[in-house]
């Protein structure tokens, strides 16, 4: 399958919950994109999604809204443990479609696995995973700095994410490790994502130490409490000699910035802060009073929605490559979504035996991309 020219390119959305109904609102911005679909057995998610856009056809599951044959696009954005069955159906499947798939790619390596293989298998078809973090303003503007090769050789990357609970999501799916895959991967795997994109390297080891501390202790659901991490220090080594170290704290909502991203190499350092959309540029020879400050904003962005217009330009962005697909590949790939998760996995089991964890045992099969 191929859509080209000015032909608007028809999307359908499974899962209407939060994430699902926060995609309808950044396609409906887009210029020549409509969407036409829903399918979630969840009849409040059905409704929210109705009263957002009341012309959409609704369909209970997938499988049916695969079989009619009307959307040229599908955004999956159902809970994390559901991803790798709902993708496969759709590259099993003979009608054709395009995927923009929400991170995480699956919640354990085998899925990414067979997500891969049968992709391999549908060279036609251009999917990508959502980790649209990379295309947040302040962060894109420091991965260009980074290129630039003006800060040298990358030895360091540091990423801090404080910021508020997990939300409140379709029956608390999110609250429990075998559905989300853990904290690290579920949350964290945006900022595994950026670390890899950054170092341009392959992560070797991963060190982490975390635990539930604060947040949802005293929820319960069918007898169950909530076994999410809440906080966590997670250290990256890459065969590159590049480190990373990811500082999460998931009760810090008391702080100017909810992501500060610093990366320093041998020549300078650089650091961009999320939301109050600033990057702050500097060389060791120019020192603390040669630190330039840039506010970063991107004309481009039609709808901030909740992630400050990343996920607009991340639409804009893949809309344009499913009208050229096979001249440019995605901007986030299977390759991409695997190595972030693989992190996030590696990073949960070295919590879970308290010590460090080899990337080879976790990546078993390998990477190709």
């Amino acid at each position: 399958m191929k859509v080209k020219g000015g032909v608007v390119i028809s999307y359908g959305i499974i899962g209407a919950g939060m994430m699902g109904r926060e995609h309808l609102l950044n396609i409906k911005a887009l210029d020549g994109a409509t969407v036409v679909a829903i399918a979630d057995p969840h009849v409040p998610s059905q409704e929210a999604a109705l009263a957002l856009h009341p012309d959409l056809k609704v369909f209970s599951d997938h499988k049916a809204l695969l079989e009619s044959g009307i959307c040229d696009v599908l955004v999956v954005s159902t809970p994390n443990n559901t991803h790798a069955d709902i993708v496969l159906d759709i590259l099993h499947h003979p009608n054709s479609h395009h995927v923009l798939v929400e991170k995480p790619l699956c919640t354990n390596i085998e899925d990414c696995y067979k997500v891969l293989e049968a992709a391999k298998a549908r060279p036609e078809v251009f999917v990508q995973v959502g980790l649209e973090y990379r295309y947040m303003p302040p962060v894109e503007k420091l991965i260009s700095i980074v290129k630039s090769n003006a800060l040298g050789r990358v030895k360091m990357v540091a990423i801090r994410e404080h910021r508020f609970p997990f939300l409140v999501k379709v029956h608390n799916w999110n609250r429990f490790n075998v559905n989300t895959g853990g904290t690290l991967v579920e949350k964290c795997c945006h900022f595994f994502d950026l670390m890899n994109l950054i170092t341009g390297a392959v992560p070797l080891r991963v060190m982490a130490s975390g635990s539930q501390d604060v947040n949802h202790l005293d929820e319960n659901y069918d007898g169950k409490v909530p076994d999410i991490i809440d906080n966590a220090y997670v250290i990256v080594e890459y065969d590159n000699g590049v480190r990373a170290m990811l500082d999460l704290c998931m009760f810090a909502e008391g702080g100017k910035n909810e992501q500060e991203i610093c990366v320093v190499g041998n020549y300078g350092k650089a650091e961009a802060f999320v939301p109050e959309s600033v990057v702050r540029f500097g060389t060791r020879t120019n020192g603390r009073e040669g630190v330039e400050q840039i506010e970063v904003h991107d004309d481009r962005i039609k709808y901030e929605g909740l992630h400050h217009g990343s996920s607009f330009l991340e639409h804009l962005e893949f809309l344009d490559a499913v009208r050229n697909h096979g001249e440019r590949p995605p901007i986030a790939s299977l390759y991409d979504g695997l190595l972030s998760v693989a992190v996030g996995v590696a990073a949960q089991l070295s919590i879970e035996i308290g010590k460090p964890v080899n990337m080879q045992d976790i990546l078993k099969f390998g990477i190709d991309r």
